[in-house]
């Protein structure tokens, strides 16, 4: 644990820890082993028996980011974790599958870069999703362009992506070269923690090696085929910067199943919202209504119509989410469609 992060957890945690818990953050994760960074040392750990005990959801349990209690044991080599102090934010999604479980990706960051190729990976109806997401965490997204060099159509992509997600910031790099890095370096502040999410690569654990300034990540060759690197990071981990900021690495997401509110798309949706408030009728629909301020962005090329219909798609599929989670799939079934 560095000055920065000791900073850190002195500033949050120090009201949950009494002087004689011996206390540390979560750094890595790998099928049911944690990695706990303390001030001294790092312990590989596990779970308590009494913690397996009291865990009632997937919610309960450690992610990577956490400031935990630990005890140490086996001459000061391992450790048992019995608690996980409150977290100031927290990023997570649906379970992929029909399971209505949360997954947990981060805990505890400040910042969530969105890494998205310029080449053909790139879709602005996943940026959306991930924007939703990291507003429901509590944390700031930050959209990261690579392949910039791989892209014809640079400047085009990135008006796109700025339209699409309204005062965040946007930066397109080239990993090979370090051209734009020095601007995105600016969203590394000292004691902060920034988690890094996208799809199989993007260039994610590239990335990460700029920022670290040494080859600490596996990366694969891009394929000629599709301008993409194949998948190379299996689990969470955590690293500390040179400057005394902390990035996480996330393994590549083939979806981003929402595990969210209804009330996340209004901050990723904006400008959506802005219009809204003009239009002639307050329950507007934004569809064949007089007056609908929105429909008129998009007759005016303001506003893409496929942006609308994703706001749309997004606030169903949450709205379904908070139904699941009040009445159950069956009730909510019933509830949506209708009884059979």
């Amino acid at each position: 644990m560095n000055k920065q992060q000791l900073k850190d957890f002195r500033n949050h945690f120090q009201l949950q820890v009494t002087s004689e818990e011996t206390t540390g953050r979560i750094s890595r994760v790998t099928q049911g082993l944690y990695d706990i960074r303390t001030r001294d040392k790092t312990y590989i750990a596990q779970l308590s028996g009494r913690f397996h005990h009291q865990v009632e959801s997937s919610r309960d349990l450690p992610a990577i980011g956490d400031w935990v209690i630990v005890e140490p044991y086996d001459q000061d080599e391992k450790a048992l974790i019995h608690k996980v102090l409150t977290r100031e934010t927290l990023l997570s999604r649906k379970k992929a599958g029909e399971s209505h479980t949360e997954q947990l990706i981060a805990a505890n960051i400040n910042k969530v870069f969105i890494v998205t190729a310029l080449t053909e990976e790139f879709n602005l109806r996943r940026i959306e999703r991930y924007i939703t997401q990291i507003y429901e965490s509590g944390a700031l997204p930050v959209i990261v362009c690579t392949k910039r060099d791989l892209c014809s159509e640079t400047e085009d992509r990135l008006a796109e992506v700025t339209a699409s997600a309204p005062g965040i910031s946007v930066y397109a790099i080239n990993n090979l070269t370090g051209e734009g890095l020095d601007l995105l370096e600016n969203e590394l502040i000292p004691g902060e923690t920034i988690a890094l999410i996208g799809s199989s690569g993007v260039g994610k654990s590239s990335l990460i090696n700029r920022l670290l300034g040494e080859e600490r990540m596996t990366t694969s060759e891009v394929r000629s085929s599709d301008n993409r690197g194949r998948h190379t990071t299996t689990h969470r981990e955590l690293f500390e910067l040179p400057n005394g900021s902390v990035v996480i690495d996330t393994p590549g997401m083939r979806e981003l199943q929402l595990w969210s509110k209804e009330e996340s798309s209004d901050a990723a949706f904006s400008d959506i919202e802005v219009l809204s408030d003009k239009c002639k009728f307050r329950d507007c629909s934004h569809d064949t209504e007089p007056g609908c301020a929105v429909q008129r962005a998009i007759k005016d090329g303001e506003l893409e119509e496929s942006r609308l219909k994703n706001y749309f798609k997004l606030r169903r599929e949450l709205r379904r989410l908070e139904l699941k989670e009040q009445y159950g799939t069956h009730r909510t079934n019933r509830i949506l469609h209708g009884p059979k």
